[in-house]
Protein backbone atom coordinates (compact mmCIF):
# COMPACT_ATOMS: atom_id res chain seq x y z
CA UNK A 1 0.00 0.00 0.00
CA UNK A 2 1.39 3.37 -0.96
CA UNK A 3 1.44 6.16 1.60
CA UNK A 4 1.24 8.73 -1.21
CA UNK A 5 -1.92 10.74 -0.37
CA UNK A 6 -2.92 10.81 -4.03
CA UNK A 7 -3.89 7.15 -3.75
CA UNK A 8 -6.50 7.96 -1.10
CA UNK A 9 -5.72 4.50 0.21
CA UNK A 10 -5.95 2.81 -3.20
CA UNK A 11 -3.20 1.15 -5.18
CA UNK A 12 -2.86 0.77 -8.96
CA UNK A 13 -5.79 -1.61 -9.38
CA UNK A 14 -7.53 -1.50 -6.00
CA UNK A 15 -9.03 1.88 -6.75
CA UNK A 16 -11.22 -0.21 -9.07
CA UNK A 17 -11.89 -3.25 -6.88
CA UNK A 18 -11.83 -4.19 -3.23
CA UNK A 19 -8.66 -5.75 -1.94
CA UNK A 20 -8.82 -9.51 -1.76
CA UNK A 21 -5.53 -9.78 0.06
CA UNK A 22 -1.98 -10.26 -1.02
CA UNK A 23 -0.75 -13.77 -1.70
CA UNK A 24 2.07 -14.89 0.51
CA UNK A 25 5.42 -15.36 -1.20
CA UNK A 26 7.44 -18.45 -0.47
CA UNK A 27 10.68 -17.54 1.25
CA UNK A 28 13.06 -19.94 -0.42
CA UNK A 29 16.42 -19.84 -2.10
CA UNK A 30 16.07 -20.68 -5.78
CA UNK A 31 18.86 -22.77 -7.28
CA UNK A 32 20.01 -21.27 -10.56
CA UNK A 33 19.84 -24.75 -12.03
CA UNK A 34 16.04 -24.54 -11.78
CA UNK A 35 15.87 -21.62 -14.19
CA UNK A 36 13.58 -22.10 -17.19
CA UNK A 37 16.22 -20.99 -19.68
CA UNK A 38 19.56 -19.19 -19.97
CA UNK A 39 19.96 -15.42 -20.20
CA UNK A 40 18.48 -13.16 -22.82
CA UNK A 41 19.45 -14.02 -26.38
CA UNK A 42 20.82 -11.36 -28.70
CA UNK A 43 18.81 -12.68 -31.63
CA UNK A 44 15.46 -14.26 -32.40
CA UNK A 45 15.49 -17.86 -31.18
CA UNK A 46 13.26 -20.34 -33.02
CA UNK A 47 12.44 -23.52 -31.12
CA UNK A 48 11.75 -25.47 -34.31
CA UNK A 49 8.10 -25.99 -33.35
CA UNK A 50 5.07 -24.82 -35.32
CA UNK A 51 1.57 -24.17 -33.94
CA UNK A 52 -1.28 -23.53 -36.38
CA UNK A 53 1.28 -22.68 -39.03
CA UNK A 54 3.07 -20.13 -36.86
CA UNK A 55 6.66 -20.48 -35.72
CA UNK A 56 7.41 -20.74 -32.01
CA UNK A 57 10.10 -18.46 -30.60
CA UNK A 58 11.71 -18.24 -27.17
CA UNK A 59 13.35 -14.84 -27.78
CA UNK A 60 12.69 -12.01 -30.22
CA UNK A 61 14.95 -9.52 -31.95
CA UNK A 62 12.97 -7.35 -34.36
CA UNK A 63 16.18 -6.53 -36.22
CA UNK A 64 16.26 -10.16 -37.46
CA UNK A 65 12.87 -9.89 -39.15
CA UNK A 66 12.28 -9.10 -42.79
CA UNK A 67 11.19 -5.46 -43.23
CA UNK A 68 7.99 -4.43 -44.97
CA UNK A 69 6.03 -7.39 -43.59
CA UNK A 70 3.84 -8.55 -40.75
CA UNK A 71 5.14 -11.49 -38.72
CA UNK A 72 3.15 -13.75 -36.39
CA UNK A 73 4.65 -16.02 -33.73
CA UNK A 74 3.87 -17.95 -30.61
CA UNK A 75 6.25 -16.93 -27.83
CA UNK A 76 7.20 -19.88 -25.62
CA UNK A 77 6.41 -18.89 -22.06
CA UNK A 78 6.69 -20.74 -18.78
CA UNK A 79 6.00 -24.48 -18.55
CA UNK A 80 2.69 -25.85 -17.31
CA UNK A 81 2.31 -28.45 -14.57
CA UNK A 82 2.36 -31.20 -17.21
CA UNK A 83 5.60 -29.99 -18.80
CA UNK A 84 4.08 -28.26 -21.83
CA UNK A 85 4.30 -24.49 -22.30
CA UNK A 86 2.01 -21.51 -22.12
CA UNK A 87 2.31 -19.75 -25.47
CA UNK A 88 1.74 -16.04 -26.05
CA UNK A 89 0.36 -14.81 -29.38
CA UNK A 90 2.75 -12.23 -30.80
CA UNK A 91 2.67 -10.04 -33.91
CA UNK A 92 5.22 -7.66 -35.39
CA UNK A 93 4.59 -5.10 -38.13
CA UNK A 94 8.04 -4.07 -39.33
CA UNK A 95 8.37 -1.06 -41.60
CA UNK A 96 10.61 -0.73 -44.62
CA UNK A 97 12.49 2.14 -43.01
CA UNK A 98 14.25 2.34 -39.63
CA UNK A 99 12.44 4.18 -36.86
CA UNK A 100 10.91 3.98 -33.40
CA UNK A 101 9.67 0.69 -31.95
CA UNK A 102 6.56 0.53 -29.80
CA UNK A 103 5.21 -2.44 -27.84
CA UNK A 104 1.46 -2.86 -27.35
CA UNK A 105 0.44 -5.32 -24.61
CA UNK A 106 -2.91 -6.91 -23.75
CA UNK A 107 -4.18 -9.79 -21.65
CA UNK A 108 -2.09 -9.25 -18.52
CA UNK A 109 -5.39 -9.95 -16.77
CA UNK A 110 -7.49 -12.72 -18.27
CA UNK A 111 -10.89 -10.98 -18.10
CA UNK A 112 -9.80 -7.90 -20.06
CA UNK A 113 -11.13 -8.81 -23.47
CA UNK A 114 -11.53 -5.41 -25.15
CA UNK A 115 -7.76 -4.98 -24.89
CA UNK A 116 -7.14 -7.90 -27.23
CA UNK A 117 -9.53 -6.62 -29.91
CA UNK A 118 -7.98 -3.15 -29.64
CA UNK A 119 -4.54 -4.53 -30.52
CA UNK A 120 -5.94 -6.75 -33.26
CA UNK A 121 -7.63 -3.73 -34.83
CA UNK A 122 -4.51 -1.56 -34.65
CA UNK A 123 -2.49 -4.28 -36.36
CA UNK A 124 -5.16 -4.60 -39.08
CA UNK A 125 -4.74 -0.87 -39.80
CA UNK A 126 -0.98 -1.11 -40.36
CA UNK A 127 0.73 -1.44 -43.74
CA UNK A 128 4.39 -2.29 -43.10
CA UNK A 129 5.34 -1.21 -46.63
CA UNK A 130 4.39 2.35 -45.63
CA UNK A 131 5.80 2.27 -42.08
CA UNK A 132 9.00 3.23 -40.31
CA UNK A 133 10.23 1.34 -37.27
CA UNK A 134 8.06 -1.42 -35.86
CA UNK A 135 4.97 -2.22 -33.82
CA UNK A 136 5.12 -5.25 -31.50
CA UNK A 137 1.75 -6.59 -30.31
CA UNK A 138 1.76 -9.05 -27.39
CA UNK A 139 -1.83 -10.21 -27.29
CA UNK A 140 -2.58 -12.70 -24.51
CA UNK A 141 0.06 -12.47 -21.79
CA UNK A 142 -1.75 -14.43 -19.05
CA UNK A 143 -3.03 -17.39 -21.03
CA UNK A 144 -4.12 -19.54 -18.06
CA UNK A 145 -6.12 -16.63 -16.64
CA UNK A 146 -7.64 -15.91 -20.04
CA UNK A 147 -8.69 -19.54 -20.50
CA UNK A 148 -11.07 -19.05 -17.56
CA UNK A 149 -11.76 -15.36 -18.32
CA UNK A 150 -10.43 -14.63 -14.84
CA UNK A 151 -8.34 -11.73 -13.63
CA UNK A 152 -5.62 -13.75 -11.88
CA UNK A 153 -3.27 -16.55 -12.92
CA UNK A 154 -4.21 -19.86 -11.18
CA UNK A 155 -0.81 -20.96 -9.93
CA UNK A 156 -0.48 -24.48 -8.46
CA UNK A 157 2.39 -23.83 -6.05
CA UNK A 158 0.39 -24.56 -2.89
CA UNK A 159 -2.85 -26.03 -4.06
CA UNK A 160 -4.12 -23.13 -6.18
CA UNK A 161 -2.97 -19.56 -5.63
CA UNK A 162 -4.57 -16.79 -7.68
CA UNK A 163 -1.66 -14.54 -8.61
CA UNK A 164 -2.04 -11.08 -10.09
CA UNK A 165 0.65 -10.96 -12.75
CA UNK A 166 0.45 -7.18 -12.71
CA UNK A 167 2.10 -7.10 -9.32
CA UNK A 168 5.13 -9.13 -10.45
CA UNK A 169 6.85 -7.26 -13.28
CA UNK A 170 9.61 -7.44 -14.40
CA UNK A 171 9.43 -10.94 -12.94
CA UNK A 172 12.26 -13.30 -12.12
CA UNK A 173 13.37 -16.14 -14.40
CA UNK A 174 14.48 -18.01 -11.26
CA UNK A 175 11.50 -16.88 -9.20
CA UNK A 176 9.31 -18.78 -6.72
CA UNK A 177 6.21 -18.96 -8.98
CA UNK A 178 5.41 -19.80 -12.58
CA UNK A 179 3.78 -16.39 -13.21
CA UNK A 180 6.93 -14.58 -12.02
CA UNK A 181 9.09 -16.67 -14.36
CA UNK A 182 6.63 -16.16 -17.22
CA UNK A 183 6.70 -12.38 -16.71
CA UNK A 184 10.50 -12.39 -16.72
CA UNK A 185 10.72 -14.43 -19.91
CA UNK A 186 8.42 -11.98 -21.68
CA UNK A 187 10.10 -8.91 -20.22
CA UNK A 188 13.71 -9.98 -20.79
CA UNK A 189 13.38 -11.76 -24.12
CA UNK A 190 10.69 -9.82 -25.94
CA UNK A 191 9.53 -6.53 -24.43
CA UNK A 192 12.64 -4.81 -23.10
CA UNK A 193 14.94 -5.56 -26.09
CA UNK A 194 12.38 -4.47 -28.70
CA UNK A 195 10.65 -1.33 -27.43
CA UNK A 196 11.44 2.36 -27.28
CA UNK A 197 7.92 3.05 -25.98
CA UNK A 198 5.12 0.84 -24.66
CA UNK A 199 1.40 0.87 -23.93
CA UNK A 200 -0.07 -1.72 -21.54
CA UNK A 201 -3.82 -2.00 -22.18
CA UNK A 202 -6.27 -3.02 -19.43
CA UNK A 203 -9.96 -2.79 -18.57
CA UNK A 204 -11.82 -2.57 -15.32
CA UNK A 205 -12.14 -5.68 -13.23
CA UNK A 206 -15.19 -7.96 -13.44
CA UNK A 207 -18.25 -6.40 -11.81
CA UNK A 208 -17.06 -2.79 -12.04
CA UNK A 209 -18.03 -0.25 -14.73
CA UNK A 210 -15.34 2.23 -15.79
CA UNK A 211 -14.94 5.25 -18.03
CA UNK A 212 -12.56 5.42 -20.99
CA UNK A 213 -9.44 6.45 -19.09
CA UNK A 214 -5.69 6.09 -18.54
CA UNK A 215 -3.46 5.62 -15.56
CA UNK A 216 -0.35 7.56 -16.51
CA UNK A 217 2.69 9.30 -15.06
CA UNK A 218 1.90 12.80 -16.32
CA UNK A 219 5.08 14.13 -14.69
CA UNK A 220 7.04 12.29 -17.42
CA UNK A 221 6.92 14.43 -20.59
CA UNK A 222 7.10 11.51 -23.03
CA UNK A 223 4.29 9.69 -21.22
CA UNK A 224 2.15 12.83 -21.08
CA UNK A 225 2.63 13.45 -24.80
CA UNK A 226 1.30 9.98 -25.65
CA UNK A 227 -1.50 9.84 -23.07
CA UNK A 228 -3.07 13.11 -24.21
CA UNK A 229 -3.41 11.83 -27.79
CA UNK A 230 -6.42 9.64 -26.92
CA UNK A 231 -9.98 11.02 -27.25
CA UNK A 232 -11.00 9.62 -23.87
CA UNK A 233 -12.76 10.82 -20.73
CA UNK A 234 -10.23 10.88 -17.91
CA UNK A 235 -6.60 10.40 -16.87
CA UNK A 236 -5.62 9.26 -13.38
CA UNK A 237 -2.25 10.99 -12.99
CA UNK A 238 -0.57 8.62 -10.59
CA UNK A 239 2.65 6.57 -10.40
CA UNK A 240 0.52 3.70 -9.14
CA UNK A 241 2.08 0.62 -7.66
CA UNK A 242 5.41 -1.26 -7.78
CA UNK A 243 5.23 -4.42 -9.86
CA UNK A 244 2.93 -3.16 -12.62
CA UNK A 245 4.25 -3.48 -16.15
CA UNK A 246 4.45 0.25 -17.02
CA UNK A 247 6.56 0.94 -13.93
CA UNK A 248 8.94 -1.90 -14.81
CA UNK A 249 9.23 -0.53 -18.33
CA UNK A 250 9.80 3.02 -17.10
CA UNK A 251 12.50 1.72 -14.76
CA UNK A 252 14.13 0.13 -17.83
CA UNK A 253 14.08 3.48 -19.66
CA UNK A 254 10.96 2.78 -21.76
CA UNK A 255 8.17 5.38 -21.37
CA UNK A 256 4.88 3.54 -20.79
CA UNK A 257 1.35 3.98 -19.45
CA UNK A 258 -1.92 2.10 -18.95
CA UNK A 259 -5.11 2.72 -20.94
CA UNK A 260 -8.26 1.29 -19.31
CA UNK A 261 -10.88 0.31 -21.90
CA UNK A 262 -14.09 0.28 -19.87
CA UNK A 263 -15.68 -2.91 -18.49
CA UNK A 264 -14.23 -6.41 -18.32
CA UNK A 265 -15.38 -9.62 -20.05
CA UNK A 266 -16.91 -7.97 -23.12
CA UNK A 267 -15.91 -6.40 -26.44
CA UNK A 268 -17.00 -2.79 -26.01
CA UNK A 269 -16.90 -1.60 -29.62
CA UNK A 270 -17.44 2.08 -28.81
CA UNK A 271 -14.63 2.07 -26.26
CA UNK A 272 -12.34 0.06 -28.53
CA UNK A 273 -12.70 2.60 -31.34
CA UNK A 274 -11.53 5.43 -29.05
CA UNK A 275 -8.40 3.56 -28.02
CA UNK A 276 -7.61 2.44 -31.57
CA UNK A 277 -7.83 6.06 -32.68
CA UNK A 278 -5.59 7.17 -29.83
CA UNK A 279 -3.05 4.42 -30.49
CA UNK A 280 -2.85 5.36 -34.15
CA UNK A 281 -2.26 8.96 -33.05
CA UNK A 282 0.67 7.75 -30.93
CA UNK A 283 2.14 5.88 -33.89
CA UNK A 284 1.85 9.05 -35.99
CA UNK A 285 3.39 11.09 -33.17
CA UNK A 286 6.47 8.84 -33.23
CA UNK A 287 6.71 8.81 -37.03
CA UNK A 288 5.93 5.09 -37.30
CA UNK A 289 2.98 5.75 -39.59
CA UNK A 290 2.07 8.90 -41.52
CA UNK A 291 -1.22 10.70 -41.84
CA UNK A 292 -3.33 13.34 -40.12
CA UNK A 293 -3.98 13.06 -36.40
CA UNK A 294 -7.38 11.85 -35.29
CA UNK A 295 -9.26 13.21 -32.31
CA UNK A 296 -7.31 13.71 -29.09
CA UNK A 297 -7.98 14.58 -25.47
CA UNK A 298 -8.45 18.21 -26.54
CA UNK A 299 -11.54 17.11 -28.46
CA UNK A 300 -13.02 14.86 -25.77
CA UNK A 301 -12.98 17.22 -22.79
CA UNK A 302 -10.29 15.21 -21.01
CA UNK A 303 -10.37 15.45 -17.21
CA UNK A 304 -7.00 14.91 -15.52
CA UNK A 305 -6.77 14.39 -11.76
CA UNK A 306 -4.26 12.99 -9.32
CA UNK A 307 -6.38 11.04 -6.82
CA UNK A 308 -9.12 8.42 -6.66
CA UNK A 309 -11.55 8.26 -3.73
CA UNK A 310 -13.57 5.11 -3.12
CA UNK A 311 -16.97 4.79 -1.49
CA UNK A 312 -17.04 1.38 0.18
CA UNK A 313 -20.02 -0.79 1.15
CA UNK A 314 -20.58 -1.11 4.89
CA UNK A 315 -23.51 -3.53 4.60
CA UNK A 316 -24.59 -6.42 2.43
CA UNK A 317 -27.57 -6.07 0.11
CA UNK A 318 -28.91 -4.79 -3.18
CA UNK A 319 -27.27 -1.63 -4.51
CA UNK A 320 -28.92 1.13 -6.53
CA UNK A 321 -26.56 3.64 -8.12
CA UNK A 322 -27.64 7.28 -8.15
CA UNK A 323 -24.84 8.45 -10.46
CA UNK A 324 -23.53 7.67 -13.93
CA UNK A 325 -20.00 7.47 -15.28
CA UNK A 326 -18.41 10.89 -15.81
CA UNK A 327 -21.02 12.64 -13.64
CA UNK A 328 -19.65 15.59 -11.72
CA UNK A 329 -20.29 15.25 -7.98
CA UNK A 330 -19.72 17.40 -4.92
CA UNK A 331 -18.57 16.33 -1.47
CA UNK A 332 -21.49 15.02 0.56
CA UNK A 333 -23.59 14.11 -2.49
CA UNK A 334 -25.48 10.82 -2.19
CA UNK A 335 -24.22 8.35 -4.80
CA UNK A 336 -25.85 5.00 -3.90
CA UNK A 337 -28.44 3.37 -1.67
CA UNK A 338 -28.57 -0.22 -0.45
CA UNK A 339 -31.61 -2.31 0.42
CA UNK A 340 -32.24 -5.66 2.03
CA UNK A 341 -34.44 -8.41 0.59
CA UNK A 342 -37.56 -6.65 1.96
CA UNK A 343 -36.75 -3.46 0.09
CA UNK A 344 -35.85 -1.62 3.27
CA UNK A 345 -32.96 0.85 2.96
CA UNK A 346 -30.07 -0.40 5.07
CA UNK A 347 -27.39 2.07 3.96
CA UNK A 348 -26.96 5.29 2.03
CA UNK A 349 -23.60 6.28 0.58
CA UNK A 350 -22.13 9.70 -0.15
CA UNK A 351 -18.88 10.86 -1.71
CA UNK A 352 -16.30 12.46 0.54
CA UNK A 353 -14.81 14.58 -2.29
CA UNK A 354 -15.82 16.66 -5.27
CA UNK A 355 -14.81 15.34 -8.67
CA UNK A 356 -15.99 13.10 -11.51
CA UNK A 357 -17.34 9.55 -11.35
CA UNK A 358 -14.57 7.27 -12.55
CA UNK A 359 -16.17 3.89 -11.87
CA UNK A 360 -18.94 2.13 -9.99
CA UNK A 361 -19.96 -1.39 -9.07
CA UNK A 362 -22.03 -2.87 -11.89
CA UNK A 363 -23.01 -6.00 -9.96
CA UNK A 364 -26.35 -5.26 -8.31
CA UNK A 365 -25.46 -6.82 -4.96
CA UNK A 366 -22.56 -6.20 -2.63
CA UNK A 367 -20.94 -7.57 0.49
CA UNK A 368 -19.42 -5.24 3.08
CA UNK A 369 -16.02 -3.95 2.01
CA UNK A 370 -16.61 -3.85 -1.76
CA UNK A 371 -15.92 -0.69 -3.68
CA UNK A 372 -19.23 0.85 -4.76
CA UNK A 373 -18.21 4.12 -6.40
CA UNK A 374 -14.86 5.67 -7.31
CA UNK A 375 -14.49 9.43 -7.70
CA UNK A 376 -11.57 10.94 -9.58
CA UNK A 377 -10.44 14.23 -8.03
CA UNK A 378 -7.45 16.46 -7.41
CA UNK A 379 -6.06 16.02 -3.92
CA UNK A 380 -4.94 18.91 -1.80
CA UNK A 381 -3.69 18.65 1.80
CA UNK A 382 -6.81 20.45 3.02
CA UNK A 383 -9.22 17.81 1.68
CA UNK A 384 -9.37 16.00 4.99
CA UNK A 385 -10.32 12.67 3.38
CA UNK A 386 -9.19 9.72 5.45
CA UNK A 387 -7.30 7.11 3.44
CA UNK A 388 -8.95 3.75 3.16
CA UNK A 389 -7.37 0.68 4.70
CA UNK A 390 -7.10 -2.61 2.87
Amino acid sequence: MSDDPRFDGLDRRHFITAAIGASAVLAADIDAANAQAPGTSRGTVYTGDMIDGKKVISALNIEDLEPGKKHSFYFQGVQTTTGQHWYVSTMVAKGLRPGKRIALVSGVHGDEISTVRTLQTVMEHLNPAEMSGAVLAVLDVSRPAMEGMARRWPNSGRGIDLIDLNRDWPGNENGPSAPSRHAALLFNRMLKPNADYAIDFHTSTTGYALTAMHIARMDLPEVRAMAELFPIDQIFDNPAYPGILPNALIDAGIPAFTPEIGPARILDRDMISLFVEGTMNVLKHHGIVVGPMGRTGKDSGLFVANSAHAVVATRGGFVEMLVKLKDKVVAGQKVAVQRNAFGEIVAEYSTGVSGEILAYRSDATSEPGNMLVTVLYNHTPSDGVDPLTE
